[in-house]
């Protein structure tokens, strides 16, 4: 259904690097509102957490297509995320084509929805290949502890949502170690 929207550049932005567009996949204003429905469907979480910057164009909208959808959580790279002392958290990462560093707020997992003294995440990005952005984020969410008022909450990366996956790389075997992985669209 939604596959056929999306369009392969081989060696980009390296060689050996099968990168896939999903920009195709916001073309058509119907067909995106039913694809952010699905995806906010597969969320177990309330919170849902986004690398950019794709991750961002998708997430964004769960806030008001999806009713179990009720926080977003900005995964930003260095320099564009703004903050208070204390409340930046860096993660180291080894993506496909390369390391890179993320960061994440605590205040922004706070703003969100606890339940039964846990703030659930799912962590939501677009193409699942070799996991290792996924897996830096999660591992670094689920160590954070959130103090409101006195009262100590732990939080959890619940699940792994992608609008696809790219098979044979090894990120769905990573990730399931961590929580249950997700996704919408086969990636051929």
């Amino acid at each position: 259904m939604y596959e056929e929207h999306l369009k392969y550049y081989q060696g980009f932005p390296v060689d050996g690097v099968n990168f896939v567009d999903i920009i195709p996949l916001m073309q058509d204003k119907a067909s995106f509102c039913r694809l952010i429905r699905d995806l906010g469907a597969l969320c177990d979480a309330p919170n849902v957490a986004a690398p950019e910057a794709r991750g961002f164009l998708f997430a964004a909208p769960m806030l008001t297509e999806c009713a179990n959808v009720e926080n977003l959580i900005p995964v930003r790279k260095k320099g564009k995320l703004p903050y208070r002392d204390g409340d930046l958290v860096g993660v180291d990462i080894m993506k496909e084509y390369g390391a890179d560093q993320l960061f994440f707020r605590p205040s922004d997992i706070a703003a969100g929805k606890a339940e039964d003294g846990v703030f659930r995440i799912t962590l939501f990005d677009d193409i699942l290949a070799t996991g290792g952005t996924a897996e830096g984020v999660a591992l670094a969410m689920n160590k954070v502890e959130i103090d409101l008022g006195g009262k100590k909450y732990r939080v959890k990366v619940a699940d792994f949502v992608f609008l696809g996956e790219v098979p044979g790389l090894g990120g769905r075997e990573r990730l399931e170690a961590i929580a249950p992985v997700k996704t919408l669209i086969p990636i051929a």
